[in-house]
């Protein structure tokens, strides 16, 4: 649509000046929503040249541009109004009047009027030929309206369609459409909005009955003008008194706030007598708190000059107010007085309350008391007293269910009043009796299973007695008196080389006795018997071994039988005095002991006893290739198990190696035999083990012996030599000395083998290395070797971003100039 069917073009020639006028015609209006209304289609010249085009011939049927007509502005405006809908008996006049004139308008619609006569009002004409239905501004509608949406989207017929809109039909709920339009109302003057009061008409006041903002505003305006005077109303006696009134609820809480503020000098200044002269006239108050009540009255606010002066002029009675305040103050005590003793009253009932509550508790907690006491009493009832005949009273399996019970059923009662002490005076004469015709050392069993579940009853997990005294535990006490006595009787009566019974009959007791008990019974007992024992024990006429009858108690005595040890080695060292190496019964007696004695007192004891005897032995020994005699040899190395290597090898070679190789070497002068030296060589050397052919010493000597014949076989010693003898030894040299070889490196291997596996068995680094490695793996530290980097011979390492070397299990830090030791600790803390 173009601008020239929106608006009127208007044309005006004033000193050569062209104007384009752009008002609103009425037949622009009623056009508006025709949409078959007659189009203005530009002309090919008029779409060229525009407003310069030539002026159309047919100017008074449509306007267009290029008028030369010129226009008086001089005249005022005339505002015209648009889309208000006629009052239903405009509009039934008109129906009467213009009746003929509805059937013209079916045909066409009407040509534009002049524009110099515009109504008041605008009857728009309709089109389509459709009089059904109206706009709310007076427009008629019909049925082809929104047609002109198919040459476009539609997107304004969609968005009333899911509104609830149907087409033909009108808006609202109902489809009633406006049932009453808006009503305009017209102004008095040509003055501005507002400028002659509320311009609501009667439909506006009918549906929004709301007052107007406005007028509220220009009350409120016209009171705070005048403000400013003496007596806004003009006269004094106009004005409507102020009352202030106070509930009192809101007394009550004013009078606690106050009472709250001075409740500290409540005592002190309650009594104080005020007189205050700050106001009118002088009043007397009684207290502090009354000054704070009269400063703090709500919207009191101290009186003007002029309303004092009208109070002065007027009526005024100052004695009347004085005592009418006088009487508010003290009805306001007495409010206040009485709501505090309401709420002590309260209080007072609320902490009654609680402690009715607590004292009912706490009575029924004694009655649950009395009554869980008279039900032990019942049970404790039932043991047996002094009275009780013999075998009347619980037995024993009784009164261990009547102790269960109460340690269960009233474990509270149990421990508060002791009751494990009744067992003394009613388990143990029950036990007494029981285990006075026991014999521990033939029935070991006998009672144990009691004394086991006399122990569950009566053992407190938390005392840990030390001996006996007073405040011993039930349990403990229970042994101390019952089942000592037993064992002390027993024991007292015992043969020690007798040992097995008393030995099987400790082992099973053990478990249950307590440790200061079992050390009682031990050393006060048994070990003082055993030293009796010892003491009259002879190696040289008694025929049981005394390892026999010591050696079982080690698991139970251990170290306690350390005093017995000292007069077994003396009385074993005075029977060898006379003692000789064909002798075997010595080495049987003295082999238990090895593993008991310890290891200075048992090698003292062997350089004291045997090795003399031994040297004795191998120094009458004689050595004879020809017919040698080897039971003294045998005699000495049967001790190898017994005796230490190196005390062997030291006997071997003070008393054996030099007169051997003094007899090799006789034999090597006198023309020999190579082939039964060299039997003779290995004969001897097959006589060792190989823990004593590892020993430094003894391999020394037989390689000693080698070199011997080699020299005698290189020089010629003796004169005529054997055929293939030089061969021969110098074989068995090399023989000798790869045996050696290989028997050490199988030697080493199994060392390492064995570290190794200590090692990893344990998860203990083998060496300082591995340390690292393992404190590296712990940290989440990278330690490894830098290929092909050494520093003084030793392999650097990098743990962490450090470089390292390890030197005789010292670790070296890389620093600015040398190399600074450091310790594994301070490694780690400077790696991360």
């Amino acid at each position: 649509m173009s601008m020239s069917h929106l608006y009127g073009r208007r044309e005006e020639e004033e000193e050569g000046v062209e104007v384009e006028s752009f008002e609103v015609t009425d037949w622009d209006l009623a056009n508006e929503f025709n949409p078959d209304r007659r189009r203005f289609r530009q002309s090919k010249e008029q779409a060229t040249y525009g407003i310069w085009a030539d002026r159309d011939s047919d100017e008074d049927e449509r306007p267009s541009f290029g008028g030369k007509r010129s226009k008086d502005y001089t005249t005022p405006v005339s505002f015209v109004s648009a889309g208000l809908r006629k009052t239903a008996a405009e509009e039934k006049q008109q129906q009467q009047e213009g009746g003929s004139d509805d059937s013209d308008n079916d045909s066409s619609a009407a040509p534009p009027p002049p524009r110099a006569t515009a109504p008041k009002k605008l009857q728009m004409g309709t089109f389509g030929g459709n009089q059904s239905q109206r706009f709310a501004g007076g427009i008629q509608s019909g049925k082809g309206i929104g047609n002109w949406e198919k040459h476009t989207r539609g997107i304004g017929q969609k968005l009333l369609q899911k509104m609830g809109y149907q087409p033909g039909k009108g808006l609202g709920k109902n489809a009633q459409g406006i049932v009453n339009p808006i009503e305009a109302k017209v102004r008095k003057g040509k003055g501005a909005v507002g400028a002659y009061g509320n311009e609501r008409t009667q439909q506006s006041l009918q549906d929004f009955p709301v007052v107007d903002s406005d007028e509220e505003e220009e009350k409120e305006f016209k009171k705070e003008l005048g403000q400013w005077r003496k007596d806004p109303t003009g006269t004094a006696g106009k004005k409507k008194p102020k009352y202030s009134y106070k509930t009192a609820d809101e007394l009550k809480a004013k009078g606690k706030m106050a009472f709250r503020s001075t409740a500290a000098s409540a005592g002190e200044l309650a009594q104080v007598k005020v007189i205050d002269m700050t106001g009118r006239e002088q009043k007397v108050y009684y207290s502090y708190s009354q000054i704070s009540n009269k400063h703090s009255v709500p919207d009191e606010a101290p009186p003007s000059l002029a309303t004092r002066d009208q109070k002065g002029s007027g009526f005024a009675l100052p004695e009347l107010e004085h005592n009418l305040q006088l009487l508010i103050d003290l009805t306001e005590q007495d409010i206040l007085q009485s709501a505090r003793r309401l709420q002590h009253e309260k209080d007072v009932v609320v902490s009654l309350s609680h402690e009715s509550q607590a004292l009912q508790s706490r009575l029924d907690t004694e009655q649950d008391a009395i009554q869980r006491m008279e039900a032990v009493l019942a049970l404790v009832e039932r043991f047996p007293t002094e009275e009780t005949a013999p075998g009347e009273g619980p037995s024993l399996q009784e009164c261990a269910h009547i102790f269960e019970t109460l340690q269960n059923d009233y474990y509270e009662e149990y421990k508060t009043m002791g009751l494990g002490d009744l067992a003394v005076a009613v388990v143990h004469p029950l036990l007494k009796e029981k285990l006075s015709s026991w014999d521990p050392l033939k029935d070991s069993l006998y009672c144990l299973e009691d004394i086991g579940q006399w122990r569950a009853i009566l053992e407190f997990r938390d005392m840990h007695s030390s001996g006996p005294h007073s405040n011993m535990d039930p349990y403990h006490r229970l042994l101390w008196e019952v089942w000592i006595p037993v064992m002390r009787s027993c024991v007292s009566n015992w043969q020690p080389r007798i040992v097995g019974p008393m030995v099987d009959c400790v082992d099973l007791w053990a478990p249950l006795l307590p440790l200061w008990i079992l050390d009682q019974l031990l050393e006060q007992m048994i070990l003082p018997r055993l030293q009796r024992e010892v003491d009259n024990w002879n190696p040289l006429t008694d025929t049981v071994p005394i390892h026999s009858w010591i050696h079982p108690w080690l698991p139970l005595l251990q170290a306690r039988l350390e005093p017995l040890y000292p007069p077994i080695r003396s009385k074993l060292s005075n029977a060898l005095q006379r003692w000789h190496p064909s002798d075997a019964s010595a080495r049987l007696i003295l082999q238990p002991w090895k593993n008991v004695f310890t290891a200075g007192a048992w090698e003292a004891f062997m350089v004291k006893n045997i090795i003399p005897k031994l040297a004795l032995c191998l120094e009458e020994l004689v050595i004879n290739p020809h017919q040698q005699q080897m039971e003294p040899f045998h005699w000495v190395m049967d001790w190898e198990g017994m005796l230490s290597p190196s005390s062997l090898v030291s006997l071997l070679d003070k008393n054996f190696f030099s007169k051997w190789l003094q007899v090799l070497c006789s034999w090597l002068s006198n023309s020999p035999n190579y082939e039964e030296i060299t039997k003779w060589y290995l004969g001897w050397k097959s006589m060792f083990s190989d823990v004593l052919l590892a020993q430094p010493l003894i391999k020394e000597k037989f390689n000693e012996a080698l070199d011997i014949m080699n020299r005698a076989v290189s020089s010629g010693m003796g004169g005529y030599m054997q055929p293939g003898a030089r061969e021969n030894i110098a074989y068995l040299t090399q023989t000798e000395r790869r045996k050696d070889f290989q028997y050490e490196a199988l030697q080493e291997r199994r060392d390492a083998e064995s570290v190794a596996h200590r090692g990893i068995g344990t998860g203990v680094p083998t060496n300082f290395k591995d340390l690292i490695q393992t404190k590296a793996e712990e940290n989440n530290i990278v330690f490894m070797p830098i290929v092909g980097k050494r520093h003084e011979g030793k392999q650097l390492y990098t743990f962490g971003r450090i470089v390292i070397y390890i030197d005789r299990g010292v670790v070296f830090v890389q620093g600015e100039k040398t190399w600074v030791p450091t310790s594994l600790q301070s490694l780690i803390d400077m790696a991360k």
